[in-house]
């Protein structure tokens, strides 16, 4: 059993939680997201345009890519967080140019080595895979895909080609933090794909609060919370990690007692 899967094996709904790397105290950041109780961490690697996220990602990226950080600094951030957390599944998202610019392989086997568990790439299609794919696979690195409102019963079928680890629902068509789907359709999303799919759910963008992640995890495998975590590291700077653990553990008890 790997990280991922024995995260989604848990008697509850998985809380995954992203924060950017090199934004604030990363180390600190990530181990508070630990300690208030989230089971998959997303670590995003900063990029000049973040086409899918919103403002607060988008001038997280740009504080980070200020402060010089590199696709090496988030590799040690990653292995580092794995000798703290070695049973926490970690996944890199991002976007293709950092990714492979040196070449898949070499991004593969620095994830493999820094003990990265999965990576979502934004803008890599199900149907260019072999950009990025076969390298993360052969590592045993889960390619995590994203579905979307506008992904049918057509579509569908190619998403989930070669995906592993858990299905990210995006659950608005639109950029990251401004806006949630109704929780309807929320609900008859996550049926359908369900359906075509033994590998995990979990449901992202536009979730702020307890009650929402709680409405998500009633129906869906995991509840994805970014924006506003990331919110509050550029609200309280050296203060974040205690911020951040306190408001993920409200977050952690509403997913972990909704079913």
């Amino acid at each position: 059993m790997t990280r991922l899967s024995a995260a989604f094996a848990k008697p509850h709904p998985a809380l995954v939680c992203f924060v950017t790397a090199g934004d604030g105290d990363t180390a600190a950041i990530l181990d508070a997201l630990v300690s208030g109780g989230a089971d998959v961490i997303e670590l995003g690697m900063p990029f000049t345009d973040p086409m899918a996220d919103g403002p607060a990602i988008q001038a997280a990226n740009l504080r980070s890519l200020g402060r010089g950080i590199t696709t090496a600094d988030i590799f040690e951030y990653a292995a580092g967080f794995r000798q703290r957390h070695p049973d926490v599944p970690l996944v890199l998202m991002g976007y293709a140019n950092p990714m492979t610019i040196r070449g898949p392989e070499w991004f593969a086997d620095q994830c493999a080595k820094a003990g990265v568990d999965g990576v979502i790439c934004v803008d890599i299609p199900p149907e260019e895979d072999d950009a990025l794919g076969p390298n993360l696979r052969e590592h045993g690195i889960a390619p995590i895909r994203l579905a979307t409102p506008t992904s049918d019963a057509a579509r569908l079928p190619a998403i989930l080609d070669g995906s592993a680890g858990f299905l990210y629902y995006v659950s608005v068509a639109g950029i990251t933090g401004l806006q949630q789907a109704a929780q309807a359709s929320i609900d008859e999303a996550v049926t359908r794909i369900k359906a075509a799919t033994d590998l995990p759910v979990a449901v992202g963008f536009g979730v702020r609060t307890p009650e929402q992640a709680a409405a998500i995890a009633r129906v869906a495998d995991g509840v994805v919370v970014g924006s506003a975590i990331v919110e509050l590291v550029a609200e309280h700077g050296g203060e974040a990690p205690e911020m951040v653990r306190e408001y993920v553990a409200t977050l952690a008890e509403a997913v972990h007692s909704a079913r």
